[in-house]
């Protein structure tokens, strides 16, 4: 199976990259990543999928960083609102990569979202088969969950950086 993978960042890439090849995957990758705030952010991350796509192998598309897109999709009111928030910057990202995997002739789409504990499965899940069925492209769901931890140490130990909130402005934390 081709699958376009979606990024969210470097660590998140290792153990869905690992597993989707064990088993026989043909992979690309696809950086897209508007919601993440600031531009000093998104470069932190993009340089840790650079390094870790140089050292797997692994040919990954960079659209142009363009924050405005997820302003685009997020309106005042849900930027407030967690779940209203994640749903519309996760169908505004996995909705993209879609549209790139079938213009590119992929078999099916996924993402790295799925290996973090941090986030909505079932949802994720359910905004994957509808983007599917309206685009006309498999979406490739697997639990990467149980490998986040081993990821996360095998990020530390290559040097890659390794993030302290999901991306958009709305969950930065103060550093204490």
């Amino acid at each position: 199976m081709d699958i376009l993978l979606h990024i969210c960042c470097g660590p998140c890439l290792i153990y869905p990259f690992g597993r989707l090849k064990d088993s026989g995957c043909k992979i690309s990758g696809f950086y897209y990543n508007p919601n993440i705030y600031p531009a000093a952010e998104y470069q932190r991350r993009l340089e840790g999928v650079k390094a870790l796509s140089r050292e797997f192998l692994l040919d990954v598309e960079y659209p142009e960083y363009n924050h405005h897109d997820f302003f685009q999709a997020i309106n005042p009111q849900e930027a407030l609102f967690v779940p209203q928030r994640c749903e519309i910057c996760w169908s505004l990202r996995l909705r993209k990569t879609a549209q790139r995997a079938k213009q590119r002739g992929f078999s099916a789409f996924s993402t790295t979202l799925l290996v973090s504990p941090y986030q909505d499965h079932g949802l994720l899940k359910q905004i994957g088969a509808q983007i599917s069925r309206q685009i006309g492209i498999d979406f490739y769901y697997d639990d990467f969950r149980p490998g986040f931890k081993q990821a996360q140490i095998e990020a530390k130990n290559r040097g890659i950086y390794r993030q302290k909130y999901c991306g958009c402005e709305y969950s930065m934390r103060p550093e204490k």
